[in-house]
């Protein structure tokens, strides 16, 4: 893996300064990744962001790491709380990821970084800080991290609004029968995919291609792997955009890990450690399978943390239905070669070897599992973890040990972790582990449609 994006054009400041001269561009984004995964900031009127914002920076409020999915305020968490006065922070802008925002020609998007106002630094559980502290412990170290994530979705001919009044039931997959790989099941949907891919291509991102997935409506976009904290920006970019890309054709489309009884949508993700002098450090021609003793290290390092760093692979209680029997959504830990039954796939070679983690699904935080698969494999570097041997076979009938199969199982693993609170210290685990538990409660909390149809009338 390396990190090349020929092709690809990129969106300088004095291509900005320009464009907004001539009014080509008249907006300017500024958004930060929250901890579900999604972008948010302001959208800032683009000679008001070069006159007032380009020097000083902007601010938005902290509570925006302290909320759920529905935006509610909630307890618990050390970094803000009603009592402390719901403060901002800054959004410190990342000039390196300037791009012109997919579908919204007149745009343009710069994702950020987020500090305290007093002096204190960046705010540390932020997702993508959580990468970057583990991209710079990699550097330290004299190595490159590189990944790229394949993130699978499905497509439905309803709009968001239709579906959202639904209440999702009954929606119709843009596709009605199992189209992997398939370039007339491709075709059904090209309008769609096609818009995407290009206007990805239009925002600095080297794509690969798309094809067709197994459930009604699933198809997985690919685009060429990077530097970690660059694929991780390019990554919730993608997301939201696809979804803006939808609506202006009258579709919605779900990330979900899992929609219903067919196949899930994971995102896979793909890692490698370079030399900063670009040498292959993971391949060693001269050992079994080319394969290094630091990749020897580094894969043991993941497998050893995999359990413990759960929640970070699967944030959600809907992200554990997808581990099933099977169902090419692992269960069991264990590394193979080109073996897709294992959480841990390897395969390449030379340049190209790398280790895939197919615990993700898509509605994962990249900036929180990549950052995790790192540390542990930086953890697996520093102790000299010697792996286990590869698996060959059925890893769903084999006596492994398992992913968690909730998230109040993986949140208990992440709070009792030595290792988790070493490579990312306390103050974030804590309050990831808040997140985690406000999500439980609130699930437990919640009468579902399953306990209605089972218990309205017969019980």
């Amino acid at each position: 893996m390396g990190a090349e994006r020929t092709g690809a054009p990129q969106l300088t400041l004095e291509q900005l300064r320009a464009e907004i001269a001539t009014g080509q561009i008249d907006t300017v984004i500024a958004a930060f990744t929250d901890m579900q995964g999604r972008l948010m900031g302001k959208r800032l009127h683009a000679q008001f962001f070069l006159d007032h914002v380009l020097g000083h920076g902007v601010e938005g409020c902290n509570y925006l790491l302290t909320v759920d999915v529905d935006m509610n305020t909630l307890d618990g968490y050390a970094m803000t709380s009603w009592e402390a006065g719901y403060g901002d922070m800054e959004f410190v802008l990342d000039m390196d990821t300037l791009r012109r925002t997919p579908g919204q020609p007149y745009s343009a998007t710069i994702q950020c970084d987020l500090a305290w106002l007093d002096g204190r630094g960046p705010v540390r559980p932020s997702p993508r800080d959580f990468l970057k502290a583990q991209s710079a412990k990699a550097a330290d170290l004299g190595f490159v991290a590189l990944a790229g994530t394949e993130l699978e979705f499905i497509i439905f001919e309803d709009s968001f609004d239709s579906a959202w009044d639904k209440k999702y039931q009954g929606l119709t997959g843009a596709n009605r029968y199992n189209v992997d790989y398939s370039i007339l099941g491709g075709t059904r949907v090209e309008p769609l995919l096609r818009d995407i891919r290009n206007e990805m291509f239009r925002a600095g991102v080297v794509v690969e291609g798309a094809k067709g997935e197994c459930n009604l409506g699933q198809h997985e976009i690919a685009f060429l792997y990077d530097d970690v904290v660059r694929t991780c920006d390019n990554h919730v970019i993608y997301k939201n955009a696809a979804k803006e890309l939808a609506v202006q054709h009258g579709q919605s489309i779900t990330f979900m890990a899992k929609y219903d009884q067919r196949e899930g949508n994971s995102c896979h993700i793909h890692l490698s450690l370079r030399g900063q002098d670009g040498s292959a450090v993971f391949a060693d021609k001269r050992r079994k399978n080319g394969q290094s003793k630091l990749f020897g290290h580094f894969l043991a390092g993941v497998q050893a943390t995999m359990r413990e760093f759960s929640y970070f692979y699967a944030p959600n209680i809907n992200s554990y239905k997808r581990f099933q029997h099977g169902s090419f959504a692992p269960t069991a830990i264990a590394w193979g070669r080109d073996n897709r039954t294992c959480a841990l796939r390897v395969v390449g070679q030379g340049h190209g070897l790398r280790m895939e983690n197919r615990v993700p699904g898509g509605d994962v935080n990249p900036y929180l599992a990549v950052g995790a698969m790192l540390a542990g494999g930086l953890h697996g570097i520093e102790h000299e973890l010697r792996p286990e041997p590869e698996f060959v076979g059925n890893a769903y009938n084999a006596d492994l040990d398992h992913v968690p199969t909730t998230l109040a199982e993986a949140r208990d693993l992440l709070d009792r972790s030595a290792i988790a609170r070493a490579c990312f210290g306390d103050d974030v685990v804590d309050h990831y582990v808040n997140a985690a538990t406000i999500e439980v409660g609130a699930f437990n909390a919640a009468v579902t449609d399953w306990e209605r149809i089972r218990g309205f009338e017969r019980l």
